[in-house]
């Protein structure tokens, strides 16, 4: 791969990257001009207490020397206060990372049973398989995320009493080792069973379209005319030259999942970053959100600059675009 594309693709999402730390400081305070006065409201305070910890969140002075101070601290990796918890950004979003990784990384991985499916039912196409496949993909692709979270947890958790209602352990828990993962692992198959089942239909749909796109191709006729079998065709053939949708696809909704996390976090109180974005929200505690968007941001910027160069890795043609 040359070096040129990467340098290119790469100062592309540097450049994304800058504009949405603009747009970031800038929406929230076109929004909530002055967000001490709305955590604040109704709590008698005095103005010189106001004054306070208006300085101390950075919020005084013009909008351009808050700007330039949220910039420096960027640079330095300190993403302010929490109006909630008085601790700092960064910490709290920490903590709150892993789960939503564990999670969005699981369901990430069932999803992805889609693509099989997919490439199964277009290679098919027109069969029985392909039919009822196609068609299950487009009710789950329908199915609202939070709909789907609502059921699960009033049929499975609430009504049978299978799983958990919610959380990522059971309160009080003293388990460790195994037993911990277990109950964890417990305590995710509801969410990780939503996020899963709303994205696999996207998936499906997408590896059928493509490899339907690909059998048209005149050189699976060329390697069938050669006398290969048709697994040959498919496997050596089709498959590989379909998956390249699908790759820039599955990157990319590993970085959106955070997004569509939220409804499923905040039904199940899966302690992540989805469950810190909708506390905040209720806040609205600006630090906090201010953190979360970007780390989103970043998250989708990432996964599309993945995407590009496993795209660029796997179709040596784009290169010279």
């Amino acid at each position: 791969m040359r070096a040129g594309f990467v340098i290119r693709k790469l100062l592309g999402a540097l450049s994304t990257l800058a504009f949405v730390v603009v747009f970031n400081f800038f929406l929230f305070r076109i929004v909530n001009p002055n967000p001490v006065d709305s955590m604040f409201r109704g709590r008698n305070l005095t103005q010189e207490k106001l004054d306070e910890i208006t300085r101390k969140f950075n919020l005084d002075g013009s909008k351009w020397d808050q700007f330039v101070g949220y910039v420096r601290q960027l640079l330095h990796g300190d993403l302010g206060l929490s109006f909630k918890g008085n601790r700092p950004v960064a910490t709290a979003i920490g903590e709150a990372l892993w789960p939503t990784l564990l999670l969005v990384g699981t369901s990430t991985l069932l999803a992805m049973l889609g693509i099989t499916l997919g490439y199964r039912a277009g290679w098919r196409r027109g069969s029985r398989f392909d039919s009822t496949a196609t068609s299950l993909s487009m009710i789950t692709y329908a199915m609202p995320e939070f709909w789907l979270g609502m059921v699960f947890l009033g049929v499975f958790a609430s009504k049978l009493g299978w799983f958990p209602v919610g959380g990522l352990e059971d309160p009080g828990s003293t388990a460790t080792g195994f037993a911990a993962l277990l109950d964890q692992v417990h305590h995710m198959v509801l969410p990780a069973s939503v996020l899963a089942i709303a994205y696999v239909g996207e998936y499906m749909i997408v590896a059928r379209s493509s490899m339907i796109e690909t059998l048209r191709e005149d050189y699976l006729q060329l390697a069938r005319a050669k006398g290969m079998r048709e697994d040959e065709v498919r496997r050596r053939h089709a498959v590989p030259n379909a998956r390249l949708p699908v790759v820039s696809l599955s990157a990319i909704n590993f970085g959106f999942i955070f997004g569509g996390a939220i409804a499923v976090e905040s039904i199940f109180s899966w302690p992540g970053i989805g469950q810190a974005t909708y506390l905040a929200l209720q806040g609205p505690d600006l630090p906090m959100l201010q953190g979360l968007f970007l780390l989103i941001s970043a998250a989708v910027i990432l996964a599309n600059l993945v995407a590009d160069v496993l795209y660029g890795k796997l179709d040596p043609r784009v290169l010279g675009r």
